[in-house]
């Protein structure tokens, strides 16, 4: 009669097996992808001839310096400004109504075209001119505007 088994071996390869398995692992991955290969060592040769790899390698190892020095332009009071009055700017066009916004600025534009043909003639405009032209429904909306615009600006002001 056979002897019955009592222990069981499991097959562990060495590291040099393993080392093998994993270099024809490779270079069936190689084989498969020689196009995709092909092109990325293409632009990197490419990064290296321009001496982007080069500074990208030089930006590595100087991490930490570029961050203080990022870091240390950031808690720059000019630039803390600009954060701060972007912040509030997005604050105020947020409470505006998108419609009047746009209506503001189409308006503004027009105005811009208009005053550019006035320059183009070089006309004079005179006291009399002024007050003629306050019957003209569009300007008088426009200094209407204008007036009010500066009403509420001076209530804010106020405030």
């Amino acid at each position: 009669m056979a002897q019955p088994i009592t222990t069981i071996q499991k097959y562990v390869p060495t590291k040099e097996e393993q080392n093998q398995q994993k270099l024809e692992d490779l270079k069936l991955l190689l084989a498969e992808n020689e196009d995709s290969l092909n092109k990325i060592l293409t632009i990197v040769s490419e990064l290296n001839e321009t001496g982007v790899l080069e500074a990208a390698n030089s930006m590595l190892q100087s991490k930490e310096k570029i961050t203080k020095i990022a870091l240390g332009q950031m808690n720059r009071e000019p630039v803390t400004n600009i954060i701060n009055n972007i912040m509030g700017a997005a604050g105020a066009l947020s409470s505006v109504d998108p419609e009047l916004t746009t209506k503001l600025i189409n308006s503004v534009t027009k105005g811009i075209d208009e005053g550019n043909k006035h320059l183009e003639k070089d006309d004079k405009v005179g006291i009399l001119d002024l007050v003629k032209v306050l019957k003209d429904p569009d300007v008088n909306r426009a200094v209407g505007f204008g007036i009010n615009f500066l009403k509420g600006m001076g209530k804010g002001l106020k405030e």
